[in-house]
């Protein structure tokens, strides 16, 4: 979980190292089968564990939804459906982030250093990975990572705004700018629970908000912008701030609407609001812009889904379907990449999942790890409608692995939750 924020980095300078791209793309994934060996030892072993766990629906339904996975892969495999790399890919992707949620409930469970070490585990690489994306900000030259093997055939070393090289994108260590974005819901969310709950001001909250903030615009990724504020807004109508000023809230809401829709108005024929809001200009000579294609995505998607309600199997949809002899499926939407591969009961499942999970973070809410996570869960939530939130690497792991300690994390009282944060 230290190390997935810097999994793009180092993968893409192992391989410049030594070669074999593609090994280096898995260690994670070979950690994850050692730990899970280790878990099921513990099961095995440990009738409480097992009590805590398998006695549990929830559990129960990620099983459901991990075997109906593997099914549907066999079976279009099988049909010549799916090539071996696009099911090997897609079972990887889909299914290491529900298994890993698996992996640290059972272990948190024997390992009192998880509950005491979590808040670490989520700042110290967040501090890491927000200085750099700084210094690719303000003083590195956009290309600096091509000296580390980043080029066409791993990471690209410059992301851009409607192909427009005036409006450079940064990825910091991670995969690329949206991943980065949807990442940084995290430790924002957590940083600014710690802020909201404190009784003085922190300013070392303060100076890495900030810095987190900067590092978020500068993806230009408008899906985790609007992750990010959902994800806030949760957190500050959770706190007693809101009781208080409700009033105050409302007006400054009413204002806020207003400054939006005048910076809307006058502000539309600006080629660079236009870059920065909707990732196009009216001059652009890119013949279809990035809403276009998120409208015609999302179209196919659905007409797929529908006519196809039990699904097409793990690899025939999202970033592993590009492995599929070329019968790429780009709905630009998670859900619906989990309905077109699992068919309408595998993104049942798969939405009762995440339902479940939010509920019990609410339940135990006044535990500070669980709250954060249930308002970083909603804001992911809606960046997943316009990406593969969980398909990267950084958040799948972090995330997940976090909400399997929340699972059995003593709850703090109130007076012992506003804890400084010392990065």
């Amino acid at each position: 979980m230290v190390l997935v924020p810097f999994q793009g980095f180092l993968t893409v300078f192992g391989a410049h190292l030594f070669g074999h791209y593609t090994a280096f793309r898995l260690w994670d994934e070979v950690v994850l089968l050692l730990i899970m060996i280790s878990s099921l030892f513990l099961l095995i072993t440990d009738e409480k564990i097992r009590l805590k766990t398998l006695y549990r629906r929830l559990v129960w339904l990620i099983f459901a939804y991990i075997l109906l996975t593997i099914i549907l892969g066999a079976i279009n495999y099988l049909n010549h459906n799916l090539t071996l790399k696009a099911l090997g890919y897609g079972l990887i992707v889909d299914l290491r982030y529900p298994a890993f949620f698996l992996v640290t409930w059972t272990l948190s469970l024997r390992l009192s250093k998880l509950h005491n070490l979590w808040l670490r585990v989520v700042i110290w690489p967040a501090c890491v990975v927000i200085v750099f994306g700084l210094l690719q900000i303000f003083i590195l030259p956009h290309d600096f990572l091509k000296v580390f093997g980043y080029g066409p055939s791993t990471i690209p070393v410059e992301e851009t705004i409607n192909s427009n090289a005036n409006y450079f994108r940064i990825a910091s260590t991670l995969r690329g700018a949206n991943p980065l974005g949807a990442y940084l819901i995290v430790p924002i969310s957590l940083v600014f629970s710690l802020l909201i709950g404190s009784k003085k001001l922190n300013w070392r909250h303060v100076l890495f908000l900030l810095s987190a903030a900067v590092v978020l615009f500068f993806t230009f990724s408008r899906s985790a912008w609007l992750g990010a504020l959902i994800s806030l807004a949760f957190i500050f109508l959770s706190s007693s701030w809101a009781h208080r000023f409700k009033k105050q809230i409302a007006i400054a809401l009413g204002v806020l609407a207003v400054l939006i829709t005048i910076v809307f108005i006058g502000f539309r024929h600006n080629h660079t609001f236009q870059n920065y809001v909707f990732h196009t200009q009216t001059n652009s000579k890119i013949k279809t812009t990035s809403d276009q294609q998120h409208a015609l995505a999302l179209k196919n998607g659905l007409l797929t889904v529908a006519h196809q309600p039990l699904g097409k199997g793990p690899g025939s949809a999202g970033p592993a379907s590009l492995y599929n002899n070329h019968k790429m499926r780009n709905p630009e939407n998670y859900y619906i990449q989990i309905a077109e591969e699992d068919g309408w009961i595998g993104i049942s499942l798969f939405i009762i999942i995440n339902v479940a999970i939010g509920y019990i973070l609410w339940l135990r809410r006044q535990d500070p790890l669980a709250l954060f996570l249930l308002a970083s869960l909603i804001g992911i939530s809606v960046v997943n409608l316009f990406l593969y939130a969980w398909s990267d690497d950084t958040l799948a792991y972090l995330w997940w692995g976090l909400a399997g300690i929340a699972m059995t994390n003593k709850i703090s009282k109130p007076r012992k939750t506003n804890h400084e944060l010392n990065p």
